[in-house]
């Protein structure tokens, strides 16, 4: 089975083609600058052969159509006919409170993702239009979406409700959904394969550590506290991303002049990271900024490492016991400095570093970063959003 997994964004369209028999990728790339007369095509064979095309594209349908082409392009693609393709799987920021699994994409499913756009516009919009475009394109073909938010609509309300007004939830949706729920559910699964325990036995904090951060809390399988609110706004420290503050600080800035859209503006693309060390969002720049002297890097480094120990410190209070800690996304996967800064400040709960292992996990190799004494295991396991949507996809085009 051939399964296309589509991931569009505002202005771009991601990729990867797999042959389900045995979860290879088959190719993979992203089309960026949609929308614009400098658009790029950057496409990978998975024997490594690339092209960079740039392009004129005005839409997403257009895009799509461009991505189509180079999948059966007889120098660069890796079909014969868009036919051999038996399935699309689509990425989904939002599902609300409707939906809480994958599901076949049907004229019901897109009114409920255009009536949740106004939780994630700057997501569920550009979903949207790869949809569209990728059923218009591909009308023969069933069409799944997987939702980041599925894995999380499990959290029960004293988790996911705000203490405020009951109206505010009941006419206008105000309350914990959270987002990166795809790849929170693949650590999990992979954490119990590589612990040999089943899913549904285990108790874990997954900690999704990049240019977007989030935290979940795992009791017997299932996400019942999660560091992500309404808008991926809340939790940890971000790349641009504020995380947790006192609401009154919106107010006290407009009082101060601010816009509303001015101070959003702000605290999702000025903050976080970039907010606190002057010198970019990448964790990358940020230590070696840090490593030169830099106090505002120090700084924001120390923020970012300690809001990720009082989460998972939160965490460990409401779970009912730990199997293991496990770091993912771009900074959990490869900043080694940043994972040492956090297991040493988690030592009060039998958290035992092994610097070697901490340093032979990176660069997309799972390992545990703890002695074989430690009391709680820390993991690093590579993300894989993609499978989780080709595999979602797979079995729900078996199924039709």
């Amino acid at each position: 089975m051939i399964i296309l997994v589509v991931n569009c964004g505002s202005s771009s369209i991601k990729y990867q083609l797999f042959d389900m028999a045995d979860e290879s990728v088959l190719a993979k790339g992203i089309l960026e600058r949609v929308g614009t007369t400098a658009a790029c095509l950057n496409h990978i064979k998975a024997d490594g052969e690339s092209c960079r095309r740039e392009l004129i594209v005005r839409d997403h349908a257009v895009g799509l159509k461009i991505v189509l082409d180079v999948l059966v392009d007889p120098k660069i693609g890796v079909l014969d006919s868009i036919s051999q393709i038996d399935g699309a799987g689509h990425r989904v920021a939002h599902g609300g409170e409707e939906v809480r699994g994958s599901a076949r994409i049907d004229g019901e499913l897109i009114r409920i993702i255009r009536r949740n756009a106004q939780l994630a516009p700057l997501h569920n919009f550009p979903n949207l239009a790869g949809i569209e475009s990728a059923m218009s394109a591909m009308p023969d073909i069933p069409h799944v979406a997987v939702f980041d938010t599925a894995f999380l609509s499990t959290l029960e309300p004293r988790a996911y409700r705000y203490a405020v007004p009951n109206e505010w939830y009941a006419r206008h949706h105000v309350r914990r959904y959270g987002f990166h729920g795809t790849s929170h559910r693949y650590v999990a699964l992979r954490a119990a394969e590589i612990l040999d325990k089943p899913l549904d036995q285990m108790n874990l904090i997954t900690a999704h550590l990049g240019n977007g951060c989030s935290m979940t809390a795992i009791a017997a399988g299932r996400a019942v506290d999660h560091s992500m609110g309404m808008t991926p706004l809340e939790g940890l420290v971000m790349g641009t991303r504020s995380g947790d503050l006192d609401p009154a600080v919106v107010l006290y800035m407009q009082r101060m002049g601010l816009s509303a859209d001015q101070v959003g503006r702000a605290l999702n693309k000025e903050s976080g990271l970039f907010g606190l060390s002057g010198c970019g969002s990448d964790m990358r720049d940020i230590l070696a900024a840090a490593d030169g002297g830099d106090k505002n890097a120090e700084l924001a480094i120390e923020v970012f490492v300690y809001r990720v120990v009082k989460y998972i410190g939160a965490y460990y209070a409401v779970l009912p016991e730990l199997d293991a800690i496990v770091f993912t996304g771009g900074i959990g996967e490869n900043a080694v400095a940043v994972r040492a800064k956090i297991c040493r400040q988690l030592s009060r709960l039998g958290v035992v570093l092994d610097q070697q292992r901490n340093v032979e996990a990176a660069g997309g190799r799972a390992g545990a970063i703890t002695a074989d004494d430690s009391s709680v295991p820390v993991w690093v396991i590579p993300t894989n959003e993609e499978i989780m949507i080709a595999r979602d996809a797979a079995e729900l085009v078996h199924a039709r």
